[in-house]
């Protein structure tokens, strides 16, 4: 059985930015249950030198919805430098890209299989099919954001466990 690449990215992003949309109102519900700002989980960070929550959370969009605007582009940047983001304009970012990626014509999304586009930083310019852009950079990239945005979370005490990470199963029914 061959899977397109609709079921291959956008499916998938889908079910992550279902378990990060999830856990978010967790977290927040954490913090009213315990009198705690929101916006202290925003700035926290796992360690000095990575990038605090709310990046986490904005490169889970970034590196969904965006992924998908850089391959209709037929290119992609790294997320520009941004003001932090309050925890509700975190949530919105989430349910916009989600709203975003719901929207997309499965047929539009499989008409990408082998366009050229590349990652572009500054003047490093890295080439690749959509297909191979979209699994082997975008894909891992969102995972290791949207994990950092989990064990964040996890430090600052929200009661969360792997089934809040993963979303929405795709049962056979």
């Amino acid at each position: 059985m061959a899977i397109s690449l609709y079921d291959a990215t956008i499916v998938s992003f889908l079910q992550t930015l279902g378990g990060v949309s999830g856990f978010l109102e967790r977290g927040l519900s954490h913090c009213q249950d315990n009198n705690i700002d929101p916006q202290e989980i925003v700035e926290t960070r796992l360690f000095p030198d990575m990038l605090p929550f709310w990046f986490q959370v904005s490169s889970v969009a970034h590196h969904t919805q965006g992924a998908v605007e850089g391959v209709r582009q037929g290119v992609f940047s790294p997320g520009g430098a941004q003001p932090p983001l309050s925890y509700a304009d975190l949530q919105k970012l989430v349910a916009d890209a989600t709203a975003a990626l719901k929207a997309l014509d499965p047929a539009e999304v499989n008409a990408f299989e082998g366009r050229d586009m590349a990652f572009q930083f500054g003047e490093r310019r890295l080439p690749f099919t959509a297909e191979g852009f979209l699994l082997s950079f975008s894909m891992p990239n969102l995972h290791f954001h949207a994990t950092t945005a989990y064990d964040i979370l996890r430090m600052k005490g929200v009661p969360l466990g792997k089934r809040d990470y993963m979303g929405q199963l795709r049962l056979k029914m």
